[in-house]
């Protein structure tokens, strides 16, 4: 019979062999790529972006079971995804005219007593001073940018598919940032994120000057924002 065959058996032994070749070969990618993830976000600077995207968005899933399994803290490994995916937009964002982009802001970097109406186009700011939120709006909108303040999740899925920007801006924490990044790639839109210095529902905070420094990204200095110095709030 064919399954009793030595040509069978040596098949199988093959196909045995090479399959723990390829998971041997994946398990040690996945270490690489966590080693230099690491590294990466802890020296604060980017190694071989480009070698690394491919990668690292093949192998993710198998990069985070491995943290899990050393106890490592995967939110690293979601910060190293945030700064490849910038790096790898930057130059694609930076091609879109600013009149095509759009920003989103998320509402826990108002004030608690934010007198804010919420509107079908999100949270309209009144630039009431209680926090630097509207100072940076107004420079954002002065730039040209179709600035919004996020009120739910499904929020920004109703604005892209209304206004159909050529380039966003994301500001958030490392999870929201992460899945919006991850939104735009689905739509084939280059995206830029920006994470706020600490998580939270209420007050959170960002470091704005960060925020427009992104939002410069292309466009003649003109057209950059004015030297706010803005504080991180």
């Amino acid at each position: 019979m064919l399954f009793d065959s030595p040509l069978w058996n040596n098949t199988m032994i093959l196909l045995g062999e090479a399959t723990v070749l390829v998971v041997v070969f994946l398990v040690a990618m996945a270490l690489i790529l966590l080693v230099i993830a690491l590294v990466s976000v802890r020296n604060g600077h980017l190694y071989l972006p480009r070698i690394m995207k491919p990668w690292f968005f093949l192998l993710e899933g198998l990069v985070k079971a491995i943290c899990r399994f050393f106890g490592l803290d995967d939110r690293d490994l979601i910060s190293f995804s945030i700064k490849l995916q910038n790096s790898m937009n930057k130059k694609s964002f930076e091609g879109v005219p600013v009149e095509k982009r759009a920003i989103f802001l998320p509402q826990c970097l108002r004030s608690a007593r934010c007198p804010a109406n919420l509107t079908p186009e999100g949270i309209w700011c009144q630039g009431c001073g209680l926090c630097t939120t509207g100072e940076a709006i107004r420079e954002l909108l002065r730039m040209g940018y179709r600035v919004f303040i996020v009120p739910g999740s499904s929020f920004i899925k109703r604005m892209v598919k209304k206004y159909r920007p050529e380039g966003i801006i994301g500001v958030g924490c490392t999870l929201e940032v992460k899945e919006g990044l991850d939104l735009c790639d689905q739509l084939g839109i280059p995206g830029m994120g920006v994470v706020t210095l600490k998580d939270g529902c209420v007050e959170t905070c960002v470091n704005w000057n960060e925020v427009l420094e992104v939002a410069s990204l292309g466009l003649a200095p003109s057209s950059g924002p004015d030297d706010l110095h803005l504080p991180s709030e």
